[in-house]
């Protein structure tokens, strides 16, 4: 049983190559033991926004974690009922599945700032060490006023560790993880508008979405 283990949640639609470095570079930071990609299943914020079925975005991970000593994929909001919120997805993970390990939950830096839009957000630092990610246009020196405004103001920041610890609640880190441009928003519009992907994606994942046909426009869906 892994005892630091790291989840990155999101639609991979498709993974990329700055998913696959980001993960990476948290697993060496962090001494992490294992970390789990997590594929939202029903994520309440793209309600209403094309999105591929699980079982692509389920394959692409598939294809671009295989031989990873310790990347592994999860269904686990695919099994559970309704919307894929994290805090259920933490809940779960400590209670049933990985009971007694240390959670370590990754989130863009913009993402991050958007917290406090989420469902039951507070009890996130609660249930996991909370990382946030590196994301372009942003410094990092917004997490403390965040912290204080919106979790609680014990949030300090520890100089020896450069993590921001909480008397009760788990750390914060912030991790200065390689700047990669990428996104899934763009790799899908490439892909429409017939351009390459390369480097983008792995060779396997771009060879499934040209197979597969995805992100074409008859081959989307509403979720």
């Amino acid at each position: 049983m892994p005892e630091r283990v790291g989840i990155m949640g999101g639609t991979f639609d498709p993974v990329h190559i700055g998913h696959l470095r980001a993960a990476e570079e948290t697993v060496e930071a962090l001494n992490l033991d294992a970390l789990f990609f997590m594929p939202a299943a029903d994520p309440p914020h793209k309600t209403g926004k094309k999105i591929q079925p699980f079982k692509h975005r389920w394959r692409m991970l598939q294809l671009s974690l295989e031989g990873h000593p310790r990347f592994h994929i999860s269904d686990l909001e695919r099994r559970l009922p309704g919307k894929s919120y994290s805090v259920i997805t933490l809940r779960k993970l400590r209670e049933e599945v990985l009971p007694g390990a240390e959670l370590f939950f990754l989130v863009g830096l913009d993402a991050f700032l958007e917290l406090d839009t989420w469902w039951h957000y507070k009890e996130l630092f609660q249930l996991a060490h909370i990382v946030a990610l590196r994301r372009p246009g942003y410094s990092g020196t917004e997490i403390a006023g965040f912290l204080k405004r919106k979790i609680s103001d014990l949030y300090t920041l520890n100089a020896e560790t450069a993590q921001f610890d909480h008397p009760q609640l788990y750390p914060v880190h912030y991790l200065h993880n390689t700047h990669l441009e990428i996104s899934s928003t763009r790799i899908r519009h490439l892909v429409k508008e017939g351009r390459s992907i390369r480097y983008l994606v792995l060779p396997e994942v771009m060879s499934y979405i040209m197979t597969k046909k995805l992100y074409h426009l008859e081959s989307l869906i509403i979720s």
